[in-house]
C-alpha cells in the first residue's frame, strides 16, 4: 500500500536469507528486483502529490509571478560526484518514468546497494514537516550545510531515508532507498549522510 509523505512509500517484503541455486530462488530474486523498481517509482511520485494547491482571493490580476527556475539534478550534478556517491550515472532517470512533474525537477540513479533520488522544488521545509506521515525530523549538518532529516511511516520505513535542505528556490531533497534484496543493508540514514558528503556541496544554496 502506498503511503504519501515527502516521498511515496510502498511496502515490500524482506529479501531471502541467502541466494540459492534453484530456479525458484532465481525467480524469487528477479521478482524482488522488480518490486524494488516499483518501490523507486512510488518513491518519486508523492512529491507531486505533496504540492499544496494555492488560491488567490479578491479580483484577478493581469500580472502573474514568473515561475521559479529550479535546479535540475539530472544536468547539474556531475558524473564524478554521482560515482563518489556510489551510484551509476548511466542509470539516470528523469522525472517519473521519464515523465516531467510540474513544479519539480527529479532525477534518480541506481547503485549496487541503493538508489539515490535528488528532488528540486519551490516548496518549503515547513511543508514537508506538516505532511502527515513524515516523522522523526531532526537537524543534520552535511559538509557545513544545515538541513532536516526525516523518515516516512509505512512498510518501507526501514529501507528509506530523506533529507531536505532549504535553498533560495525552495528545497532540495535527497532520498536514499536501500535494496531490499540485500541480507544486511546498512542503516539508510547513515548511508545518506555518507552520500551527502559527495552531493551536498554541488547543490544550490
Amino acid at each position: 500500500m502506498i503511503t504519501v509523505g515527502g516521498l511515496g512509500r510502498i511496502g515490500v517484503s524482506s529479501g531471502p536469507d541467502k541466494v540459492g541455486q534453484s530456479e525458484s530462488s532465481r525467480v524469487e530474486r528477479v521478482g524482488m528486483t522488480h518490486r524494488w523498481k516499483f518501490v523507486l517509482v512510488a518513491a518519486v511520485i508523492a512529491p507531486g502529490l505533496m504540492a499544496c494547491e494555492s488560491s488567490t482571493s479578491g479580483s484577478p490580476t493581469s500580472v502573474s509571478a514568473a515561475p521559479v527556475q529550479l535546479f535540475d539534478p539530472c544536468t547539474q550534478i556531475p558524473d564524478d560526484v554521482l560515482r563518489s556517491a556510489g551510484v551509476d550515472p548511466a542509470t539516470e532517470e528523469s522525472g517519473i518514468a521519464g515523465v516531467h512533474q510540474s513544479g519539480w525537477e527529479i532525477c534518480t540513479w541506481k547503485g549496487s546497494k541503493y538508489t539515490l533520488s535528488v528532488l528540486s522544488t519551490d516548496k518549503t521545509v515547513d511543508e514537508f514537516e506538516r505532511k502527515p506521515g513524515n516523522v522523526g525530523f531532526q537537524d543534520v549538518t552535511i559538509t557545513g550545510r544545515q538541513g532536516r532529516q526525516f523518515r516516512v511511516q509505512g512498510g518501507s520505513y526501514d529501507l528509506m531515508c530523506d533529507m531536505v535542505f532549504p535553498a533560495s528556490q525552495g528545497v532540495i531533497e535527497l532520498t536514499l532507498i536501500n535494496s531490499p534484496i540485500l541480507d544486511n543493508p546498512s542503516p539508510p540514514c547513515g548511508l545518506l549522510s555518507q552520500v551527502g558528503q559527495a552531493v551536498v556541496p554541488v547543490l544550490p544554496k
